[in-house]
């Protein structure tokens, strides 16, 4: 019998099963990258509720301000 490593077969199985791990490894790097991205996705929707949130405090405290104004003048009676 011939030696397993001059087996013609072995060799082509054995360079099927070394692609086959490199593709893996790349599968599993192109999942690290993909969950990386919504990841940042996931932050930058975050970011910018909390930005529409301000932005709603903001303009309320600008109503109330400017409800006060409109009291004060109308206390005061100068015209607005």
């Amino acid at each position: 019998m011939s030696d397993n490593g001059d087996n013609p077969i072995l060799e082509h199985l054995r360079g099927l099963r070394g692609g086959q791990d490199r593709i893996e490894s790349e599968w599993r790097e192109i999942g690290a990258r993909l969950t990386s991205h919504e990841a940042n996705a996931a932050a930058d929707r975050r970011d910018r509720a909390y930005n529409c949130e301000e932005t709603i405090r903001q303009q309320s405290s600008i109503d109330r301000i400017t409800a006060r104004i409109d009291r004060i003048e109308t206390r005061l009676e100068i015209a607005g």
